[in-house]
Order: C-alpha cells, then sequence, then structure tokens
C-alpha cells in the first residue's frame, strides 16, 4: 500500500471489529481509524477510543451516553449516540468502511456508506439477503464499492480478479461471460457424522461448538444447521450478480479451500488458507493490494486429504430453504432470515429442539407473506411481521420443545 487508508469500524467490538483493529495495531503506518460505532459496549468502546483516539466514536445505546462520556473524558474526539446518529458517521467519506454490525441491524449504516459512494466491506450478509437489491442498486447508482469479508465470498473475489469494479456492469447482465460458476465451501459443521435420529437431542451448548471457526452463537448454530451457508448464496447472488444455479456449494470438512471459480476454458481457479478471519478482513482492508500481517503460512505437506461432497438435504433442510427463498424471490429472503433469527434465538433459550428450527423457517415461509422492497422501512417491517410470525408458531406449540 503506497498511502495511509483512513478508516470506520461500525461493530467495533464485536468479532469483526476485533480482527479489523488487531490488523490496525500491527500496521498503524497505513491504518488511521476515524471512527468507531459499538451498540452496548460502551466499556469496550471507551477502551478502544483511549487506544486509537479516532475522530469520531458512537454507540447506539442512548442510556449509555453519560457512562460513555465519563469515561473517555479527556479525549479529542466527537460522541454521538443513538441510531440516527451511529448512522450518519458511516456516511463520512473514508477510504473504507467496515460494516460488522450484526444482524439487519447494520442494514441502515450499510445504506448510509453505500449512498455515499464508500467503498465498503460487508461482514453483515443479513443486509444481503435481505436488502440485496435496494443495497446493490443504491451501490451501482452512487459509484460505491462492496467488498466481501466472509472468507467464502472474499475467497470468490480474490480468485475472479475480473470481478473488481464491475458490479454495476453484474446488475446489468447475470450471465458474465467468462464464469460458468462459482463454488462456496462449507465445513458441515458440529453434526456432519452424527446420526440424523439423534437431531432431536442436540443441545445448544453442542451446536456451538464449530469445528473450525470460532464465531458467535447465532453464527455457529446457522452452521450447524448449514442455514449460514444457505444465507451466503442469497448474499452471492447479490454481490457477484449470478444466478442461483452458478453458484455451487460442497461440503468440504477440512476447510483449506473456501471458495472457488469455475471459468468457461474448464479452468478452476481457488483459494486456500488457514481458517483465521484476519485473511478474509485484511485483503478487503488493503484492496486492490494485500497486508502482510504476518499470517501463518498452510503447510501443504501436512494436509493428509482434502474431500468433498454434496450438501445432505435430509442432514440440512435449512440449507436448501434458504435456495427455494432465492428462487422465490420477492420478500421470501427477508421472511427466511426473520424466521431463522427467531428459530434460532427460541432453540438457544431452551423453548425449541433443533430440528424444530428449519420447521419454524419453513412454515413462515408458507405464509406468502407480500410486501414492499423498495425501501429499508418496508423492509424492516417485512422483517418485523415475519418476526411474530414465526414466534406465534413457536408458541403455538407446533414444535416439539427442549425438556
Amino acid at each position: 500500500m503506497s498511502f495511509t487508508k483512513y478508516i470506520t469500524v461500525l461493530g467495533a467490538t464485536g468479532s469483526i471489529g476485533q480482527s479489523t483493529l488487531a490488523l490496525v495495531r500491527q500496521h498503524p503506518d497505513q491504518f488511521i481509524v476515524f471512527a468507531l460505532v459499538a451498540g452496548t459496549n460502551y466499556t469496550g468502546l471507551a477502551a478502544l477510543a483511549r487506544e486509537f483516539q479516532p475522530k469520531i466514536i458512537g454507540i447506539h445505546d442512548e442510556s449509555k451516553r453519560n457512562d460513555l462520556i465519563d469515561l473517555v473524558s479527556g479525549l479529542h474526539c466527537e460522541v454521538v449516540v443513538g441510531e440516527k446518529a451511529c448512522t450518519d458517521i458511516a456516511a463520512v467519506p473514508v477510504d473504507i468502511v467496515i460494516a460488522g454490525i450484526s444482524g439487519l441491524a447494520g442494514l441502515p449504516s450499510v445504506m448510509a456508506a453505500v449512498a455515499a459512494g464508500q467503498t465498503v466491506a460487508i461482514a453483515n450478509k443479513e443486509s444481503l439477503v435481505s436488502a440485496g437489491g435496494v443495497v446493490t442498486d443504491k451501490a451501482a447508482e452512487c459509484g460505491a464499492h462492496i467488498l466481501p469479508v466472509d472468507s467464502e465470498h472474499n475467497a470468490v473475489f480474490q480468485c475472479w480478479g475480473g470481478w473488481k469494479g464491475r458490479q454495476a456492469e453484474n446488475k446489468e447482465n447475470n450471465q458474465i461471460a467468462e464464469i460458468s460458476q462459482i463454488c462456496l465451501t462449507a465445513s458441515g459443521g458440529p453434526f456432519l457424522t452424527r446420526e440424523i435420529s439423534e437431531f432431536q437431542t442436540i443441545t445448544p451448548a453442542a451446536a456451538i461448538k464449530h469445528p473450525n471457526w470460532n464465531m458467535g452463537q447465532k453464527i455457529s448454530v446457522d452452521s450447524a444447521t448449514m442455514m449460514n451457508k444457505g444465507l451466503e448464496v442469497i448474499e452471492a447472488h447479490w454481490i457477484f450478480g449470478l444466478k442461483s444455479d452458478q453458484i455451487e456449494v460442497l461440503v468440504h470438512p477440512q476447510q483449506i479451500i473456501h471458495g472457488m471459480v469455475y471459468f468457461c476454458d474448464g479452468s478452476i481457479i481457488a483459494q486456500l488458507g488457514m481458517t483465521d478471519m484476519r485473511i478474509p478482513i485484511s485483503y478487503a482492508m488493503a484492496w486492490p493490494d494485500r497486508l502482510d500481517w504476518g499470517t501463518k503460512i498452510l503447510n501443504l505437506t501436512k494436509i493428509d486429504n482434502m474431500t468433498f461432497h454434496d450438501v445432505d438435504p435430509v442432514r440440512y433442510p435449512c440449507f436448501f430453504l434458504a435456495r427455494q427463498a432465492l428462487d422465490s424471490g420477492g420478500v421470501s429472503p427477508a421472511v427466511l432470515n426473520a424466521a431463522n433469527e427467531i428459530a434460532v434465538d427460541n432453540f438457544l433459550n431452551g423453548r425449541l429442539d433443533f430440528t424444530g428450527i428449519a420447521h419454524v423457517v419453513e412454515t413462515t415461509l408458507a405464509l406468502n407473506l407480500d410486501g414492499d422492497l423498495s425501501s429499508i422501512d418496508a423492509i424492516a417491517a417485512i422483517d418485523e411481521w415475519a418476526r411474530q410470525e414465526a414466534q406465534c408458531i413457536v408458541d403455538k406449540g407446533n414444535v416439539s420443545k427442549n425438556g
């Protein structure tokens, strides 16, 4: 990199934010933190503010205003509180915005950054699953760059070098001539070999023990059901402008290959690497260059084998529900995402068994909810409606619960 980049980190106290700032610590000559935003963790935000000395810090939880101000007294930084003020930070021009706020709560700030024509490294898949059309249309209109941070999408991004700067073109032409298809890999989660007859007895504690990645509870459960990979298929559709049948998923338990691009001449280019989120984050931060941050190099001589197989529809029904939602279009992906979040929350709190997650999502999708997708407010309304319906399905007791 030939110049210093100013960055804004949304979700600074979360896992993506922490990995981003760890890279900044290693390269203080290449990155300057302009702004930091957090949800409720005011103590963590204050500590980061003291370390990185940003110009602005923001916290969504307005009740933490005075506590945060007390902790950063003496620092020369502006403090803002509330969703609107924090969203406005995303629009202030910087070299790159790291969008690491989880859930649909991250959508307003993603839209603000995109509308301002920013380069946005997006780790918030819910924004693209629920509002992919709105986000990518606005990106094309305003000249924003969306850089994927999910390891699989980032792998495809790295392999498909010709994709750089072609988001607007992809919006107009889903069938890019040089590409046959892409492939996202999946670990299969912690229950890849467990007997399906035992799935009803799976506990939350078991579901959050991912075999390869250290992630939050919700995304770990999504990995166990492979809903996460289904959401990634929808996300890939919007990021890369490819049709559903051009996005393949293979279960690859070793998680050495993270993504592949199949070209029309029969060539396949794959990205290999350690299971460390700092790899895709560093690529997005340094794009179009790379960042030497001292990562452990993958030792190919230590790899005994690499295996791949198709996704089992009996073992992973949630994955195929996501495929169905993408093919159905309209509000289906937003409904899918909302229903899944409700189902996973109920599972983690012991009100729903593991197999009930797919049942709640499928039953909610079958309601054929409809609505407007032209704005984030309209999408938020659909999201809320679907959440209410999904919770009603749980409350009616039509699915079995953990005893």
